[in-house]
């Protein structure tokens, strides 16, 4: 696999955001690629920080597709072919996730940095029946979130922003992750009160 993904990233990079579209696609389908993606992310940034945007959408929309492909998986062959992929623990826990908090099961994983599962997650909001637009807003929301937040880091630190990533990637992702969620609860206020005075 060593070969593969360092011939995946050659290509990549000859390619520019295509090519990044492309691997970030594979890492969110049927390939494991950990942190490939968010590695040609920084280096194309650091390479050219003015695309910081492009590549940051490459990398979002690739992801999107590959979600997309296990989301219809898991829907179609649903919570049996996830036990078949994932440990029973992991099944149950997300399941309960799913049922108690719906798309956010979905857009905290999709935002934190490897090795947190987020295959699992993505299958069973499939199997669960979340529609493909909430499935979509939130996977747009926290990959994009986390691509971008990658491609300021690489602006800002260069080559360093995926040592930073290591040592600080957790609580980063529950920085961005309480950005999202307040601007979550401010949507649904004002949509409640929108709702209110029609």
């Amino acid at each position: 696999m060593g070969s593969f993904a360092d011939r995946l990233r050659a290509l990549a990079l000859l390619w520019g955001a295509p090519g990044l579209f492309l691997v970030a696609f594979l890492d969110s389908s049927f390939l494991s690629l950990p942190e490939i993606a968010d590695l040609l992310v920084v280096y194309m940034v650091t390479q050219e920080p003015a695309r910081m945007a492009i590549y940051a959408a490459a990398a979002t929309l690739g992801s999107l597709g590959g979600c997309l492909v296990m989301y219809y998986l898991g829907r179609k062959g649903g919570e049996a072919l996830v036990r078949k992929r994932f440990a029973g623990s992991s099944v149950d826990r997300a399941m309960r996730a799913f049922q108690r908090y719906g798309v956010m099961a979905v857009l905290v994983p999709s935002i934190l940095p490897p090795p947190a599962p987020f295959k699992v997650f993505v299958l069973l909001a499939g199997a669960a029946g979340i529609s493909v637009g909430r499935f979509v807003t939130a996977v747009v929301l926290g990959r994009g979130a986390r691509y971008l937040a990658l491609g300021l880091l690489a602006v800002k630190y260069g080559d360093r922003a995926m040592a930073y990533l290591h040592e600080h990637g957790v609580a980063a992702s529950l920085v961005v992750l309480g950005v999202l969620a307040t601007g979550f609860v401010a949507y649904l206020v004002w949509n409640r009160s929108q709702d209110q005075t029609r």
